[in-house]
């Protein structure tokens, strides 16, 4: 707005700004001239803090004309899902018993959050779980079940939950490339297997007469099976690489802890050649003395090798 004249340069016109604090402007300048070009100015400035003052007030306002329409959303929502606990429990029931597990678990957890207490909660808890359990999420089953057997210790299905949560690290211990390949899920890492088995075997030990009880037996002679063949594997690891103290320690505590599995021959062999590269004789010859007496017919004692498999042959990872 102080720009008043203009300077010819070629045929561009461009505005000059006046300094109106300098001497010469106030020589040649009328008083009143000075008067309005001030007036002008302040007028601008004016405006300029109007605008942004009018913005930093209207911010504040328009939040809170949102967060009154989201709540007035929000509560319109509320009042239209006004059912109650039981026609909430029935609807995710219903989702389940279809395999819809994902809108099950919806269900289940807004039936958690509006009626916290009260039976159909409680179930409703356990059935989440479940629901977690079949979508393949077993940290979120593991967690609402540990929940469940906290909150609830004297629930009538307290035992399903022990039983629930061994079949979920169950699940995360038989993978799809286990069930593709079951001669090499014992390579795998078994933190899962060995947790199942714990759940089971906590099952068993408090509720022995379980209708869920036999099932979890089955599942832990399988696991104990897995368990044994995971040790044999790490034992010959460290045979191979003549780690032969760790190979001897190894197959020492199979035949302690897994006596009654299939793999305690294979852990007397490993024994065996773990004491020859110690130079260790007399507990060498101890030890086929042990596997002459138990397993009379092996292989190992007759000298004939095993054939591999055509799945073992083509595995690159030995």
């Amino acid at each position: 707005m102080a720009a008043l004249n203009t300077r010819q340069n070629g045929n561009k016109n461009r505005p000059v700004r006046l300094d109106l604090s300098s001497g010469m402007v106030k020589r040649f300048l009328p008083t009143g001239v000075l008067a309005r070009i001030a007036v002008l100015r302040y007028r601008h400035l004016f405006m300029i803090k109007s605008k942004f003052h009018l913005i930093r007030t209207l911010i504040p306002v328009l939040a809170v004309i949102s967060i009154g329409l989201g709540g007035c959303g929000s509560k319109d929502g509320l009042e239209r899902d006004s059912r109650g606990a039981n026609e909430l429990y029935d609807t995710a029931k219903v989702s389940m018993t279809s395999g819809n597990y994902s809108r099950a678990i919806l269900m289940y957890k807004q039936l958690q959050t509006r009626y916290p207490f009260g039976r159909y909660t409680e179930q409703a808890q356990l059935e989440l779980a479940f629901c977690y359990y079949k979508s393949r999420e077993p940290d979120n089953a593991v967690a609402t079940l540990d929940k469940f057997i906290r909150t609830y210790p004297a629930h009538p299905n307290i035992d399903y939950a022990f039983y629930l949560k061994g079949l979920v690290n169950y699940q995360v211990t038989n993978s799809f490339l286990q069930r593709l390949m079951p001669s090499r899920a014992r390579d795998r890492d078994q933190s899962g297997g060995r947790q199942a088995f714990n759940d089971f075997n906590e099952l068993l030990r408090r509720f022995p007469d379980s209708r869920y009880a036999p099932d979890a037996r089955q599942r832990m002679i399988y696991l104990k099976e897995n368990l044994s063949a995971y040790e044999i594997e790490v034992a010959n690891y460290y045979l191979r690489r003549k780690a032969y103290v760790a190979a001897a320690n190894r197959a020492r505590y199979i035949i302690e802890t897994y006596q009654h599995t299939g793999e305690a021959e294979a852990a007397l062999e490993i024994l065996h050649q773990a004491y020859i590269g110690l130079e260790m004789t007399n507990l060498a010859d101890d030890t086929l003395r042990v596997m002459a007496l138990n397993y009379p017919e092996s292989s190992y004692l007759s000298g004939e090798k095993k054939r591999r498999s055509f799945l073992d042959i083509l595995w690159p990872f030995d």
